[in-house]
């Protein structure tokens, strides 16, 4: 029987993470995993196929509305190959997996191909193809993810009512594709299909599309994307979703209790994910879940058993694969001795639609809620020279600063390449800067960063400079 220092099941951001840090850190670690690749939901079937056709069907809806007023002409009709965009999604898939591989390798983690399940506290079965072997660990970090969720009343066929795995690998563009759930998944595949011309209809439950941000961001996306041809339906909700043939039909009450009828070819249900702990035999090691299946960690991510310790989708708080890997970074060094911290409240989220959403600290909502007085600066993208030089006009930048000490409390941004530009709001807010720190430091011309430094100048005493 082989023994580790350290074992961790699933290859997710998160798992692959804390197993390079640990060998990193002078421990012999190994890492299982179920399927025949390494890397979980986020590069196999969530972030990096998404955000591989995100840019595939973003160059081809430029091709058809913007080349031509860039002065480029193309002869002829500009045409979608649906199957080479696909393989180019799944090469992009392979690439990345494979790099994971690489560092498994590089770092001298040993790869367990199957799906591991706790004997006891201790020792970890591995159940491959045709092939079982236990091995021991003294420590054990469980990191395996979540999965997607539906409705009671609908049935999942995965052929025409679907969720987000198989909506990666459509072979034909629905002619309309309803999504139940206006949450960052739903948008941004709703986009990708929208662009390669379906018919796209968003159902929301609550009032508005992406309910855990700003409200801010909430409207202007809503906004942006109506523009560009989806349809929205928020305070509504769906009763039921039927298929007959190819047709899909869905039900729902709207926000004045009144019925409407939905009818598409293909459904997208995508109304959130959960922890997903099936085949694990948590009770064998004595780890207590929640009442929502989530495995129940302290502060340092220990689990009640003091040598096993749990991150990323399958714990408490986002589901973000960056929150994953901090969390297995976080746990590594908390085992070799080390003191790191998190502060969750500096984890951004990001929407990869395009324009993109992106936003880091307290919403406006969450501080009124908490009854601190703040102080708001705005700015609009259309203001800045490099928006107007690329076309990419829409969305804002909202700054939110404590009213007596100016410390930037949150930042909310919807805009081109903004899904980058957080990361200036993280470190300012890791530093404690205040707005008219972010104000009075330089920022390159002409560029989209410019409207972070006018959002935290029109959060000091209004003293935005272009608007």
């Amino acid at each position: 029987m082989s023994t580790y220092d350290v074992a961790v099941i699933g290859s997710g951001p998160g798992g692959y993470v804390a197993a390079i840090r640990c060998a990193q850190l002078g421990m012999k670690t190994a890492i299982i995993e179920k399927y025949s690749t390494l890397g979980g939901t986020c590069l196999n079937v969530g972030c990096i196929p998404s955000k591989a056709l995100l840019d595939s069907s973003h160059h081809f809806e430029d091709a058809i509305k913007h080349f031509e007023e860039h002065g480029i002409e193309i002869p002829g009709e500009v045409k979608l190959n649906l199957e080479k965009m696909m393989d180019r999604k799944s090469s992009v898939v392979q690439q990345t997996c494979d790099g994971v591989k690489f560092l498994m390798d590089k770092n001298k983690i040993d790869v367990y191909e199957g799906v591991g399940s706790f004997e006891d506290k201790t020792h970890i079965k591995i159940e491959g193809e045709g092939d079982t072997k236990t091995i021991e660990a003294k420590k054990i970090i469980i990191a395996t993810g979540s999965k997607p969720v539906s409705l009671p009343f609908i049935e999942l066929d995965k052929e025409r009512v679907i969720t987000s795995t198989e909506a990666l690998k459509l072979k034909e563009v629905p002619k309309h594709m309803i999504v139940i759930g206006g949450g960052v998944i739903g948008l941004e595949l709703g986009q990708v299909y929208r662009r390669l011309g379906a018919e796209v209809t968003v159902v929301e439950y609550l009032d508005r599309i992406i309910p855990t941000m700003d409200s801010a961001l909430s409207k202007e996306l809503q906004k942006v994307l109506k523009k560009q041809g989806i349809k929205f339906h928020v305070s509504t909700k769906v009763k039921s979703v039927e298929r007959n043939g190819d047709e899909i039909t869905i039900k729902a009450d709207d926000k004045k209790d009144k019925e409407i009828e939905i009818k598409g070819d293909y459904c997208l249900v995508s109304v959130g994910r959960k922890p997903f702990t099936n085949g694990l035999n948590a009770d064998a090691a004595g780890v207590e879940l929640d009442d929502k299946g989530r495995v129940k960690v302290n502060e340092h991510l220990q689990t009640n058993v003091d040598n096993i310790y749990a991150i990323g989708d399958v714990v408490r708080g986002a589901m973000l694969a960056h929150k994953a890997e901090e969390e297995g970074t976080m746990v590594a060094e908390l085992i070799a001795g080390q003191k790191p911290h998190i502060d969750y409240n500096l984890i951004p989220g990001v929407v990869y639609t395009w324009p993109e959403v992106a936003s880091v600290g307290k919403t406006e909502e969450q501080l009124k809620e908490m009854g601190v007085k703040y102080k708001e600066g705005k700015f609009p993208m259309r203001a800045l020279g490099r928006s107007r030089a690329s076309g990419d006009i829409d969305g804002l930048i909202k700054i939110l600063a404590d009213e007596k000490t100016d410390e930037v409390l949150g930042v909310h941004m919807i805009g081109a390449r903004t899904a980058d530009l957080i990361a200036e709001a993280v470190t300012a807010m890791e530093f404690r800067a205040s707005a008219e720190d972010i104000a009075r430091m330089s920022h390159a011309h002409p560029t989209y960063a410019e409207a972070v430094k006018e959002a935290a100048l029109a959060a000091t005493e209004n003293r935005a400079l272009h608007i």
